[in-house]
């Protein structure tokens, strides 16, 4: 918190997620809302010393209750007065002194405790959200069974070290992100990426910590210490994003520091109008009352409050939003360019059919296919290479940017790579047929005779229809930006509901495509957080899709989606939508109390107590406001399968890709 914020330390150094104010499990043991209490029954119990005739004793009660409540703020006040931090700790400080002074005790006692109360209830709201957030790392076992020389031992997950192999028994969970070496399961990974459907895993796939085995025991190799754990990193970056100021957090304080030096000199010219006008002790009285009056706490807490309920609760269903400039700039995004493979589809492409021509066979496309994309680690290369048993690898193999990949192999060469490259007039026919079936086509060449062609597809995410509608429902437009050919992408695109395509783009053109889209408004780019970067940081907003336990996806995104559940996008962007209603609502509730209780406060409408009263009863809804942040709906537990009312969409395209690090272009 800033100095400008209502804390008492207005330094920020206890605002620490481990410092005790913030360890309190229980309402009534926040240490501010106890000493409101206690100041409170003080104040109560010297009213009713006063009713009975001992009005001395009475008021010396009154006193003690205003030294109880002011107890809160004024200590670490002072000392930041020394400082040279002037704060609204400052300005209560010197109201509850004035009082005193002037004899208004009961008035003194009354703003130590209702300030307190707001104080705590502030605090308490922080470190609920933060136990929230820090609870994802309960899910770490306290021990793990670990093979070691064939011999079971039970450990502490920090004694792990990367290559130990885990035992994990069906219902426990994963201590830390690890490699399935044997063994078949499920694995529950609801808690993490907020998906309730167990996903099915085995030998090579990976088990992040924290995930839950539903089947058979399987044996895991440590990938990572517990402490740098996906689970761990997800807790660490949150924590950070938190401390993030978006713009509504910076108007606030720009608002808030001017304020506070602004009030104390407003006060003392009121008090020097006294002066000029023969009522000296009216006038200070009326400045002490401006003084709080104006007190912008609940300003200055409005918004941080708010990110921080905001992006907690955000981290629970299985999104990763870096801070409040993030937040609030999702919650302005009118449109979505989202790219395709990996996002839109599955990124689980398979081959689909293979022509021949030219008196080949399957089995010599496959295998001359094969021989170029030997060492890749493309998705088509993937594909193909999974197609044949044992590929030998071509020789001398280098890509063309923008087409494919030609080497040679026992002397042949060979080429692979898109239409137009390579001359597909014999199976023209064919490989249209495919395009519009929504699968990726590369011919295959030997010796400059054309062996035939392989349809690779990477089928439709079954949640992306009812992804594009939701979207659309919220009055958000949305693209798709890929480097695949036009018919494919035009095919998938229809499947899902969109109706805007630009199709056979590199990832540069992606990012220049994006200030077409833009159009004024702002727009989020959707990709897998690595070839999508440039995109990503062109946007207003950047998100990666299925980031859990990508270091690259997380750091270079403003939003990581953990899950690989598409309809993640419409319930985060709902989500920040009403974190900045809420903050919103919090700024302008907060001037609007400050605009009006001023005047009135300076020509003595009101009183002390009653500006205490409603200064801090706004502060208490502020905050109870700024709680509702924290509200997120969990996906439901199956995404079901629709099929809208195919729309014909518009097509534009450029005319080449990029290779990546396969040789492979982007339109693959």
């Amino acid at each position: 918190m800033s100095a400008e914020c209502c804390g008492p330390d207005e330094s920020g150094s206890s605002h620490e997620p481990g410092h005790d104010r913030h360890s309190a499990e229980r309402l009534w043991q926040v240490r501010e809302l106890q000493l409101a209490a206690a100041a409170a029954l003080l104040l109560a119990a010297g009213w009713l010393i006063g009713l009975t005739g001992a009005k001395q004793v009475g008021l010396g009660v009154e006193l003690a209750a205003a030294v109880v409540g002011a107890a809160t703020f004024a200590p670490e006040a002072v000392r930041n007065v020394l400082r040279r931090r002037v704060g609204v700790g400052t300005l209560m400080t010197i109201a509850a002194v004035g009082a005193v002074a002037l004899g208004q005790f009961a008035e003194a006692a009354l703003l130590g405790v209702l300030f307190s109360i707001a104080e705590g209830l502030e605090h308490y709201a922080i470190a609920r959200t933060r136990r929230g957030l820090r609870s994802l790392l309960g899910l770490v076992p306290p021990t793990a069974t670990v093979l070691r020389n064939g011999v079971e031992n039970r450990v502490s997950p920090d004694d792990l070290v990367v290559g130990d192999r885990l035992l994990l028994r069906p219902g426990e969970r994963a201590a830390t992100d690890g490699v399935i070496s044997s063994g078949r399961t499920s694995l529950d990974l609801s808690a993490i990426t907020g998906e309730s459907v167990p996903v099915e895993a085995g030998p090579g796939d990976i088990a992040h910590a924290g995930a839950i085995n539903g089947g058979g025991a399987v044996e895991i190799e440590v990938s990572a210490p517990a402490s740098d754990s996906s689970l761990a990193r997800i807790v660490h970056i949150v924590e950070q994003a938190q401390d993030r100021k978006g713009r509504g957090q910076r108007l606030a304080d720009r608002i808030a520091r001017p304020l506070v030096p602004g009030i104390m000199a407003l006060a003392a010219v009121i008090a020097a109008l006294g002066l000029v006008l023969g009522e000296p002790l009216v006038w200070i009285e009326r400045a002490l009352v401006v003084l709080v009056a104006a007190s912008p706490c609940a300003l200055a807490i409005s918004v941080p409050l708010t990110v921080v309920a905001a992006v907690g609760a955000a981290s629970r269903t299985g999104a990763l939003v870096k801070g409040g400039a993030a937040l609030e700039e999702l919650g302005r995004i009118k449109t979505v360019a989202v790219d395709k493979t990996g996002t839109l589809t599955r990124n689980e492409p398979r081959v689909v059919e293979v022509v021949t021509t030219g008196g080949a066979t399957e089995h010599d496309v496959l295998t001359t296919a094969a021989a170029l994309e030997a060492r890749s680690e493309h998705p088509l290369a993937r594909a193909i290479l999974s197609a044949v048993e044992a590929p030998t690898a071509a020789d001398e193999v280098t890509a063309t940017p923008g087409h494919g990949l030609h080497g040679h192999l026992d002397g042949i060469p060979l080429r692979l790579g898109k239409p137009g490259w390579i001359n597909a007039d014999a199976i023209a026919d064919d490989v249209a047929r495919l395009q519009h079936d929504g699968a990726t086509v590369v011919l295959v060449e030997r010796d400059g005779a054309l062996l035939g062609a392989v349809g690779v597809r990477d089928d439709l995410r079954a949640e992306a229809p009812e992804t594009i509608r939701r979207l659309r429902g919220q009055g958000i437009d949305a693209a798709m930006l890929t480097g695949d050919n036009t018919r494919t992408a035009t095919e998938l695109a229809q499947q899902a509901g969109i109706g805007t395509v630009h199709a056979e783009l590199r990832p540069e053109d992606k990012a220049r495509r994006l200030d077409e889209l833009r159009n004024g408004r702002k727009i989020a780019m959707v990709g897998d957080g690595i070839n999508d970067a440039p995109a990503l940081a062109t946007a207003d907003v950047g998100i990666a899709m299925g980031a859990m336990g990508t270091d690259v996806a997380i750091e270079t995104a403003d939003v990581a989606l953990m899950g690989e559940d598409l309809r993640h996008l419409p319930q985060v962007l709902e989500h920040a939508r009403h974190a900045r209603t809420v903050m919103l609502q919090n700024i302008g509730l907060s001037l609007a109390i400050i605009i009006v209780l001023i005047p009135l406060a300076a020509f003595g409408v009101l009183g002390l107590a009653t500006v205490v009263f409603v200064h801090e009863l706004a502060e208490v809804l502020v905050i109870g406001n700024a709680v509702r942040a924290a509200r997120a709906r969990p996906l439901p537990d199956t995404a079901p399968v629709a099929a809208p009312g195919k729309r014909e969409p518009s097509v534009t395209g450029k005319p080449t890709g990029r290779p990546d690090s396969s040789g492979c272009c982007d339109a693959c």
